[in-house]
This record gives C-alpha cells, sequence and structure tokens, in this order.
C-alpha cells in the first residue's frame, strides 16, 4: 500500500471519528441547553445567517420537510429562542430569526468548547489554517450534495 492510500485511508477515518465525536459532542450541549439536537443545530446555523431567513431556507439548511421545518421554528419561538415575523417585501411569508441576546446565550455555551477547540487550531499555522478552513468548506458541500442525493432517492 503507498504512502499516500495509507495517508487517504487514514484521513477518511479520522474524519469518521470526528463526525461520531461531534454528534455525541452536540447531543452533550443540546441536553445541557434542554433543546432538541436539531433544534440546537438549527440556532447555530440561524446565528451563522446574516440576517432573516425563510422558513424555507431553514428547511433546506437543516435538510428537514418545509412542515418540518415550520414546526422546528414553532418550537424555537415557543422556548424564547426565536422570532418569527411577517417578511416586508412578502407578507405571506415569514422570516425567522434569534431572539435579541441569544447570539450571546450560544457564545456563553460556546464559551469553554470553542477556547479547547481553539487551542487545538492554534497549533497550526496559518498556511495549515487556510488548508483545513479550505477543506472544510469543500467537504461540507460535498456533504450537503451527497445528502441531496440521497433524499432524492440517487
Amino acid at each position: 500500500m503507498s504512502n499516500r492510500h495509507a495517508l487517504l485511508e487514514r484521513i477518511i477515518a479520522e474524519s469518521q471519528r470526528h463526525y461520531a465525536a461531534y454528534v455525541l459532542f452536540n447531543q452533550a450541549m443540546a441536553d445541557r441547553l434542554g433543546l432538541h439536537p436539531t433544534d440546537l443545530q438549527c440556532v447555530a446555523l440561524l446565528n451563522l445567517e446574516k440576517g432573516p431567513v425563510s422558513t424555507g431556507h431553514i428547511a433546506r439548511l437543516t435538510g428537514l420537510t418545509p412542515g418540518s421545518a415550520s414546526r422546528l421554528v414553532d418550537r424555537l419561538e415557543k422556548a424564547g429562542l426565536a422570532v418569527r415575523e411577517a417578511d416586508p417585501e412578502d407578507r405571506r411569508r415569514s422570516l425567522v430569526s434569534l431572539t435579541p441576546g441569544m447570539s450571546e446565550r450560544i457564545g456563553q455555551a460556546w464559551e469553554t468548547p470553542g477556547t479547547a477547540y481553539g487551542e487545538v487550531l492554534r497549533s497550526y499555522t496559518d498556511a495549515e489554517l487556510e488548508l483545513i478552513a479550505d477543506y472544510l468548506r469543500r467537504a461540507t458541500q460535498v456533504g450537503l450534495d451527497q445528502a441531496e442525493r440521497l433524499t432524492a432517492g440517487g
């Protein structure tokens, strides 16, 4: 087996371990905050958005059906985590954003894990960080594309 082949196998195995560890971490964080893991992911993704988004956009971000995404937003509203407002450009559509102060709450919840992840990242050079960022962006797109393929029955 070539060194490259062995390295690729190692990266694939480490990626699977990373994903499994992140799923466990996400569940533990959701439990700590009293949320369902899908709700936590939605809150985290809403925190990354530059402004309010439609329920349809949330469905695309989370992989949920439009009806399930609407119920997720209902739960977030009921929990005081998100607000739904009429879209000023289309009154039939609503836009969802985090409630005021929610970004700070997320930041507080992420403080300890963020510090731990930051310590790992600080050990890399700027060039290595650029490579890691590129890999994560590209791998994320592959994951989204494959989820769409699988959902479509392909």
